[in-house]
């Protein structure tokens, strides 16, 4: 009888592709969205902060005291804290990214066994599903040629480098060709594509747009110095989504210098408030309570946020995570303190969020992607939710609402 695998998935789009890409190699085992079902389960794990190594231990913990199913490790955690799960025998094997190609034949192996792989590898698969999506994720590129302070990716995932280009659009093709009109494009650090061979994220884009079938393109994180003049020239486009997220991460001068950050807050005022003049809505990551940010620091940041036209924010509060610079740094922030201006952020976020779609009533192009209760969700060309009600089902439809009702925190439209 040919087992059952379940994909449990933490983290970014780059794990949610690389889970893809394994999926799409299975010959002689069957996948299952039923976790309870699964005679093996692979944990694709997150390491970013010392937090995400806490929820990938507890969730094998969980897995160990309910189920016989056999658990393997891999993505980031598998670098940080693999080797101590393996030794301790609370997984039954590890294998790092460069070795998800072959998951096949390690599901296969009855024995016990530790791969780690290289930090080298480029992604040869070409995914033609996305199993249980309507969006499509496309990951051009991996790894980080950055080196900011509280991050330890780049140790984990590598320098950058981009996917073969053929492969891309071969991969874009096949899966427009089956249905997928929406496409995001992903990866470690999405914008530094093609810097080594001299070739952009930009032009990338334009030869995506010319596919068949392709409706919209969606970028991961940007950073503010990947929005040059030659991006710039598609922002007209009609398949380009109108939601650029520019990733910030502070606006304090202070914090971006003790943040090894590239960024400075002028030159990302003037970014973002010519972007808001093309009428996109604009998302940034943002990490509060980093070693060092005082009281004065704080207000200084909130009084220059007040000046960004943000209407999307993945706001989170600083975790320690070993290994980095920052995580020698003093003084540390109270947790508390910490979630109270995480708090305040957000709610400035959220207002703005509304105001901007209070101000913008045009139609919305909205791919719907789940339904719950009886209601339909999906994402708008600006990235904002959107709720449908209908008696007819339209999971992984596009439709049109011309009429909608604005409310505290999404758009609701009646079919």
């Amino acid at each position: 009888m040919r087992q059952k695998v379940y994909f449990k998935t933490f983290g970014c789009r780059t794990n949610l592709f690389d889970s893809q890409v394994m999926i799409n190699q299975l010959k002689d085992h069957d996948v299952t969205l039923i976790e309870s079902e699964a005679d093996v389960i692979v944990v694709n794990s997150c390491t970013v902060t010392n937090g995400a190594d806490s929820t990938v231990r507890g969730y094998i913990n969980q897995v160990e005291k309910k189920s016989d199913a056999k658990l393997l490790l891999t993505g980031c955690g598998a670098h940080t804290k693999g080797e101590s799960l393996f030794a301790d025998e609370k997984v039954f094997s590890v294998f790092g990214q460069s070795e998800k190609e072959k998951i096949d034949t390690l599901l296969r192996r009855t024995d016990r066994f530790y791969e780690i792989g290289d930090l080298n590898h480029i992604d040869k698969t070409v995914v033609t599903d996305f199993v249980g999506k309507s969006r499509a994720f496309i990951k051009i590129q991996e790894g980080c040629d950055f080196r900011c302070s509280y991050c330890i990716i780049p140790f984990v995932r590598g320098d950058a480098r981009s996917m073969d280009e053929t492969k891309i659009l071969e991969q874009i093709r096949a899966l427009a060709a089956n249905g997928f009109g929406e496409f995001i494009l992903t990866g470690t650090n999405v914008g530094s594509y093609g810097h080594r061979e001299k070739r952009s994220i930009a032009s990338l884009m334009k030869m995506i747009s010319q596919i068949r079938g392709v409706r919209r393109i969606r970028i991961g994180s940007l950073e503010p110095i990947q929005i040059t003049d030659e991006f710039k020239e598609l922002l007209d486009e009609p398949w380009l989504e109108r939601h650029l997220h520019i990733a910030l991460q502070h606006t304090s001068p202070q914090m971006l210098r003790l943040m090894n950050r590239r960024n400075r807050f002028p030159s990302d005022l003037a970014l973002f408030e010519s972007l808001a003049d093309k009428g996109f809505a604009l998302g940034t990551d943002f990490i509060v309570g980093h070693p060092g940010e005082s009281e004065a620091v704080w207000s200084e940041a909130m009084e220059n946020l007040r000046r960004v036209p943000l209407t999307h924010v993945h706001a989170f509060t600083y975790s320690k995570r070993d290994g980095t610079p920052s995580a020698q740094l003093k003084p540390q922030v109270n947790g508390s303190v910490s979630k109270g201006r995480m708090h305040g952020l957000n709610a400035l976020v959220d207002a703005n969020n509304l105001a901007f779609r209070q101000a913008n009533r045009v139609p919305l192009d909205v791919l719907i992607e789940s339904e719950k209760d009886g209601l339909y969700h999906g994402l708008d060309q600006f990235f904002n939710k959107v709720i449908i009600r209908s008696d007819e089902d339209h999971t992984g439809e596009w439709i049109t609402a011309e009429e909608y009702e604005i409310e505290e925190s999404h758009n609701y439209v009646e079919l």
